[in-house]
């Protein structure tokens, strides 16, 4: 990093923070508004919230001189997206009392509460505390939710892997007291050891840092998509190491060039007994290397990028313990959740709930409070914003299955809903410039009709929606993507590999609703038509010439993957 530069103003606020705590506790108190000071709401993001206000109410407010509706939206830390059901419980009764009353499933394995008033945040902290939840770095300029392939149905495998996701995010956590002072009343120490920050640094990181675990064949995380990424290696039933990728990242900013979606690149192989020193130490290169003065250029893809790979796998290398080996064969099939019932030979049963965008309320939230009251398995949330109930004795299948019965909850969609993800977006996201967990359902009804015209309706074909580039909703790698650029208006990206190792690219700009059905429809038939085999979508649509695969770097995960297929 080029020291001569000024750094940006967030580091400055993390500088003089007092490691996180600045002026929130004081903030807190503040009656008369519902907002914190500026600064302190980018340190609130280090304890897992952001501030946030109802922009459909901004012009009316604006018209009355009133303040913004200010609201909060608080996400939780939660490993590998593993509850318990009295956890559910604790928070869908957060939620309700201290919220807008429903449940956001994030495509981070993660939940989110929305419209949560200033005077409700320390309570809700707490409420979360008591059922041994918490939101420490859930946001902010740290590692952030660590997520792993939901797969509980491959028991060994999955419990490795989700193990693995719990472990590295424990070893990352901030050390800093300031969230159990702040939220929990936790008395700081006097006179004792001056607190520190070993491998985040005392500044943290130049910009967030994601985390993912992959278990081949599902590739459910997009772990491409990741600053770090890990990939399970079996052989003969067991996991045997973990091939590691580095340098991928969805976000970029409209008409800025310089700023681009990237996957990441497979570095080689680790042990498992490794993989905490390598997630360790790709961070601390990426602490003392990345750019602190743009935080538009302050991801790891473009430390990697500016320094090229061959540098940085350097680096890294003269820090880990043990050297990576060469990397290991594996393969990809597919991006989605097995919807549905699963059993296993002893008859425990998991059921994997499509949860539309990720939002959980009504008959919904009402059916999921039954079955966890029944308090057996585990509830999984998926990098797709489903929800896996996990781990059904067999006594108790009956009655998860009449419970999801009685509310609707068992019903089919089509393969294009189901393969679907929205970011948030309007009303309460400040940087949306577009809908999408509002619009994408209506769009997506207008397509399958058109799918239905030509026998298509039950193919799985990832549609991704956002409603600005920063790409929450992974749209850069999914089959068809729609990335919001005014009000009603999208960029539509097409070819993007089903299994997720691909970029897709753009074919068309500034289109609305009624241009993007136009769009896609010919092409959907076309697909019908002309599709060899069981030729995926994506695929289809480069093969036809339709868009042009250019994106260099993506060919050797493709390879790779291709050895073990033949």
């Amino acid at each position: 990093m080029d020291t001569e530069r000024p750094l940006s103003a967030n580091e400055r606020i993390k500088a003089e923070s007092r490691l996180l705590r600045g002026t929130i506790a004081e903030g807190l108190t503040h009656v008369e508004t519902g907002a914190l000071a500026d600064d302190d709401t980018q340190l609130t993001k280090f304890h897992g919230f952001y501030q946030q206000d109802d922009r459909d109410l901004r012009a009316e407010r604006g018209k009355q001189r009133m303040e913004k509706a200010f609201s909060f939206m608080v996400r939780m830390r939660i490993p590998a997206g593993i509850v318990t059901p009295s956890q559910w419980l604790g928070i869908e009764k957060l939620a309700l009392e201290r919220a807008n009353g429903t449940i956001r499933l994030t495509t981070r394995e993660t939940v989110q509460l929305h419209g949560i008033l200033k005077g409700n945040i320390q309570s809700l902290m707490q409420g979360l505390n008591d059922v041994s939840l918490d939101t420490i770095a859930a946001c902010g300029d740290v590692n952030r939710n660590v997520i792993a392939s939901a797969d509980p149905w491959r028991r060994d495998l999955y419990s490795a892997v989700s193990s693995l996701a719990r472990d590295i995010s424990t070893h990352l956590l901030p050390h800093t007291r300031a969230w159990h002072e702040i939220w929990l009343g936790e008395e700081k120490v006097a006179g004792g050891v001056e607190e520190d920050e070993p491998i985040l640094g005392r500044t943290y990181l130049p910009r967030k840092f994601k985390i993912a675990i992959a278990l081949p064949p599902h590739n459910d995380v997009d772990v491409f998509a990741h600053d770090l990424g890990f990939i399970a290696i079996v052989q003969r039933g067991k996991i045997i190491g973990y091939n590691v990728s580095v340098g991928g990242g969805m976000g970029m900013t409209h008409g800025e060039p310089e700023t681009y979606p990237r996957t990441g690149d497979v570095i080689g192989f680790c042990k498992p007994r490794d993989a905490i020193d390598v997630a360790e130490k790709v961070v601390t290169v990426q602490r003392d290397h990345g750019d602190r003065s743009n935080r538009k250029h302050a991801r790891l893809k473009y430390t990697i990028d500016a320094m090229g790979l061959d540098r940085f796998v350097a680096l890294l290398s003269d820090r880990l313990t043990v050297k990576l080996e060469p990397a290991r064969p594996y393969s990809f099939t597919s991006t989605g959740d097995r919807l549905g019932w699963a059993q296993e030979e002893d008859g425990t049963a998991h059921f994997t709930l499509f949860v539309e965008n990720g939002r959980i309320r009504g008959r919904m939230l009402t059916g999921l409070h039954a079955i966890a009251e029944l308090g057996v398995g585990r509830f999984v949330m998926t990098a797709n914003q489903n929800l896996v109930l996990a781990d059904i004795p067999p006594a108790s299948r009956p009655d998860v299955e009449a419970l999801l019965a009685t509310h609707g909850l068992d019903q089919p969609v089509s393969g294009l809903r189901r393969s679907a993800m929205a970011c948030v977006a309007l009303p309460t996201c400040g940087l949306a410039l577009a809908e999408s967990e509002r619009y994408l359902p209506d769009l997506v009804t207008r397509l399958e009709d058109e799918l239905d015209r030509f026998g298509l309706r039950e193919d799985e074909i990832t549609i991704r929606m956002t409603g600005c580039p920063n790409g929450c909703a992974r749209p850069y790698v999914s089959e068809i993507g729609l990335v919001g650029r005014t009000p009603g208006i999208y960029n539509l990206y097409l070819g993007g590999a089903h299994e997720g190792v691909r970029l897709n690219k753009l074919h068309r700009r500034d289109v609305d609703g009624d241009a993007i059905v136009a769009a896609l429809s010919p092409l959907f038939a076309s697909y019908a038509k002309e599709r060899k085999g069981d030729e995926r979508f994506g695929d289809y649509v480069i093969r036809a010439g339709v868009v042009h695969e250019t994106t260099a770097g993506l060919n050797f995960h493709e390879n790779l993957s291709a050895e073990v297929g033949n």
